[in-house]
């Protein structure tokens, strides 16, 4: 069975306390940045969201899909809530830093729900 790239860069979330986690996946462009938007939009509806975006597993990224990040930041910073992006990747790194976006976001190189060992 072959699945399709609709379903493949379906976000993944999870609730830790009151933080939810969206893994995101694969390619972050036009063709996927709608769902994702809808997908975010309804996790920033309530005053105060706590948000951590993981990008640990996205391969590309293109001006859709920062944008859908940008619309994630305004609207959680509307409500007084958090938003942080977990950002392994050089390449997605350096496609922030070119769209001047890097020091916008609260940027971690791992997810801050998950304990560190010691």
């Amino acid at each position: 069975m072959v699945m399709s790239d609709e379903w493949r860069n379906r976000p993944r979330t999870r609730v830790v306390g009151r933080t939810v986690v969206v893994e995101l996946r694969g390619e972050i462009d036009m063709l996927t940045a709608p769902g994702i938007s809808d997908h975010l939009d309804s996790l920033t509806t309530d005053q105060e969201p706590d948000v951590v975006i993981d990008l640990q597993q996205v391969e590309f990224i293109d001006c859709s899909g920062l944008s859908v990040l940008c619309r994630a930041r305004r609207r959680i910073q509307e409500r007084d809530g958090r938003l942080a992006l977990v950002v392994t990747d050089p390449a997605i790194t350096r496609t922030m830093r070119f769209a001047g976006l890097l020091g916008v976001f609260d940027v971690v190189d791992s997810d801050p729900t998950v304990p560190r060992e010691v």
